[in-house]
């Protein structure tokens, strides 16, 4: 059987099962695509190995891919289609994780102004669609994949709803946005809706001049070079420029920086700004909250104004 007939059978199955599939069919379709018209018996180590390493600097891609054909494999094998897995035997140890960046609002006007570098060579839209794109992320601190899988009929402008189908966790969930980001989203529906509408209103938000979505990969790319137009480099002691992915982080630091500074009460808050952000517990939202000087700062702040303030008992 060949390989590719394997990854079809394995996504159909596992799809039938309810779930998505989606990165992971891309990563197996890369994959059949790299081995060429081999049958799955005839793939070597080496081959496999060379794709789940990759190219360039070892990163956290590897065990993603790695998980991703453990399962295929699996499958391959109960179906009788091959003997044993070809998988490495043993995994390397990845470098650490990369420190989550939070952008200064310096830095985020930048790249919004840089926005502009990606006239040459792309379509007249691109610069303003990717400025929006931006101006939701942060507005909102959606997911980047849950933003470009926004639809027509998910924004509600009057009520100032944004519903995100389908997240990480299979959940659907409503989004409250701003006037400033309602606004700008206003704008963005209006010139979109000048483009095709394969779908009606069930078409893409972030779109193609012919009306296909954005695809991640694509939107990633274009970050890099928005980014170094803004003049942002790696932050000294970390070995890799700050992610597009990082605008998420920064979002919910601020929100949080403002509440400190509001004097809210941040702890009551933040299970809100779990759900807000689309996480399963309050675990995952405090692993963004890192103590970043602005956090420190406000902290500090609103303890001096307890300590100062003599209404608590002594």
């Amino acid at each position: 059987m060949k390989v590719i007939e394997v990854v079809d059978a394995y996504l159909t199955r596992q799809r039938s099962l309810g779930m998505r599939f989606e990165s992971a069919g891309q990563i197996l379709h890369r994959f059949s695509r790299e081995m060429g018209n081999l049958k799955i018996d005839e793939v070597s180590p080496e081959s496999v190995a060379d794709f789940v390493r990759g190219k360039g600097v070892l990163s956290a891609s590897f065990h993603l891919k790695y998980k991703v054909l453990s399962g295929m494999y699996r499958f391959a094998i109960s179906r009788g289609y091959i003997a044993d897995s070809p998988l490495p035997k043993s995994l390397p140890k990845l470098p650490p994780q990369q420190t989550p960046y939070v952008y200064t609002i310096h830095e985020l006007r930048g790249l919004l102004e840089a926005t502009m570098v990606l006239k040459d060579g792309h379509g007249p839209h691109v610069p303003a669609i990717y400025r929006t794109l931006l101006l939701l992320l942060y507005g909102s601190g959606m997911r980047i994949s849950e933003a470009l899988g926004l639809t027509l009929q998910d924004v509600d402008l009057s009520g100032q709803i944004i519903t995100v189908r389908n997240t990480k966790f299979f959940k659907t969930r409503l989004v409250p946005i701003g006037s400033k980001l309602t606004c700008e989203l206003t704008a963005h529906i209006e010139h979109r809706r000048l483009l095709p509408l394969p779908i009606g209103e069930a078409s893409p938000l972030f779109t193609t001049r012919d009306g296909r979505p954005w695809s991640y990969t694509r939107v990633i790319s274009w970050f890099q070079h928005v980014r170094r137009a803004a003049g942002i480099s790696c932050p000294v002691g970390e070995p890799r420029p700050p992610r597009l992915h990082d605008i998420r982080h920064t979002s919910a630091v601020h929100r949080v920086v403002a509440w400190y500074r509001s004097g809210q009460d941040v702890q009551r808050l933040l299970p809100q700004l779990a759900t807000y952000l689309g996480h399963l517990d309050i675990r995952s939202t405090q692993r963004y909250l890192q103590m970043t000087p602005d956090i420190l700062q406000a902290a500090s702040q609103r303890f001096s104004q307890y300590a100062m303030g003599g209404d608590h008992e002594g």
